[in-house]
């Protein structure tokens, strides 16, 4: 019943296919081309063509038009000729229906994901500790569900029958019976039950975590994925969090207690967000997000170096308040100032400045003129401000430490970088 993910990171031979539509021009289509080119990278798959069409809406039955399902099929059957190009999937930019993927595998014949169940496989790779396997597991089960249907094309009656020997059900087994596909509706809704009630228990325990934390102010990383949440958690704790140039590597929540100069706080690294990212997912990722709830402080980490990165800022500013931690203190910290890159204007070019000719400098004074103290330009792998990051959180965890806790004698002794007085 799991057969919609890829079980193991294994090299295949990947299509994508997009729409341009009415709201997602043919630039936008292509940016969300790429990201789900990268997604399937991670996941261990190769692409090696992509596919896009016109279309005011995707089609209800195939997602694409009957002419472009007809172009993909002949590829795929001229790829597939040769054993070394063979292809053996082909993912979609959005979320298919149950009847779509039932409808383009029968017409293709090869294995049809899409964004989600992709997101799913990935996050099913990712998962290591206990809480994130049930998180993803549940996920994966939400998804399962209403697409049950194309697993069981037959449809048996199980012990059915009816009459005096008219029916295929023996002595004491006849009667309406019960579908394949109704038992393994039953059998996975009681698995959800049980996988809910773990978590509910899971979040109880980490709720009791959290109170016992002592009268220290939480800081919480926040970010679209891949932007450097995990490698600046591990310089600013000295920790060892695993961090990798791939797309969701931090699944499990990680918290460090970390002390600047003589203040200790807690800092907290969290899953990150992805443009169309999974309803389900949020939902059941809701107790490691917990800690995104319930910080005081939250450091929006964003790629600078990323073409579309106010785009994913407004993503992340939209699920932040979807999970009820809009409004919260919140400071922005660029990242990958290293990587950033932009195209000279010549001088007799009278064209207006698009947003590719913005040199980083200009970035700067944009975004420090609308954010006042609140934004820092930073290199995580090259340590570039740092020290100024340090003194900007030192500040900001100062000022609500005395605001929450004013009676707390919080301040520590002064450290230096070994850890001596």
């Amino acid at each position: 019943m799991k057969e919609f993910v890829i079980s193991e990171a294994q090299t295949e031979k990947a299509v994508l296919v997009g729409l341009v539509t009415q709201t997602q021009n043919e630039r936008k289509t292509n940016e969300y081309l790429d990201e789900l080119a990268f997604l399937a990278e991670t996941a261990g798959a190769e692409v090696v063509k992509r596919f896009t069409q016109k279309l005011d809406t995707p089609n209800s039955v195939t997602y694409v038009g009957k002419g472009k399902l007809q172009e993909i099929k002949e590829y795929l059957a001229m790829q597939n000729e040769d054993e070394e190009t063979e292809i053996g999937m082909v993912i979609f930019d959005d979320e298919l229906s149950a009847k779509q993927i039932r409808n383009i595998e029968k017409e293709l014949s090869v294995k049809i994901l899409d964004r989600t169940s992709l997101i799913l496989d990935i996050f099913a790779m990712r998962a290591q500790t206990a809480n994130a396997k049930t998180q993803v597991e549940l996920a994966q089960y939400k998804y399962m569900l209403p697409r049950l249907q194309r697993l069981w094309t037959h449809l048996e009656r199980q012990g059915g029958g009816s009459g005096a020997g008219g029916g295929k059900g023996s002595v004491g087994l006849r009667g309406p019976g019960e579908t394949q596909l109704e038992m393994d509706r039953r059998i996975i809704l009681n698995r959800m039950s049980l996988l809910k009630q773990r978590l509910a228990d899971i979040d109880t325990q980490k709720s009791t975590q959290r109170k016992n934390r002592g009268r220290l102010i939480r800081v919480a990383l926040v970010g679209y994925t891949n932007v450097g949440k995990s490698t600046l958690m591990n310089l600013l704790a000295k920790s060892d969090v695993f961090a990798e140039n791939k797309l969701f590597a931090t699944l499990d929540t990680t918290v460090r207690k970390v002390i600047i100069d003589n203040l200790p706080f807690l800092l907290s690294d969290t899953v990150g967000f992805i443009r169309k990212l999974p309803t389900d997912l949020v939902d059941s990722f809701k107790s490691t997000l917990d800690e995104v709830r319930e910080a005081d402080l939250l450091v929006h980490v964003v790629d600078i170096s990323h073409p579309d990165f106010e785009e994913q800022i407004q993503v992340v500013d939209k699920t932040v308040s979807e999970l009820g931690a809009g409004g919260k203190p919140t400071m922005i910290v660029f990242n990958k100032i290293d990587a950033y890159t932009y195209i000279e204007k010549d001088a007799d070019d009278l064209t207006p400045k698009t947003k590719e000719n913005v040199t980083l400098e200009e970035l700067m004074h944009t975004w420090m003129a609308k954010m006042n103290d609140n934004c820092i330009f930073i290199s995580a792998r090259n340590k570039t401000n740092l020290e100024e990051l340090r003194r900007l959180l030192y500040n900001k965890v100062r000022e609500l430490h005395v605001q929450k806790y004013p009676y707390n004698d919080f301040l520590y002794q002064t450290y230096d970088e070994e850890g001596s007085l």
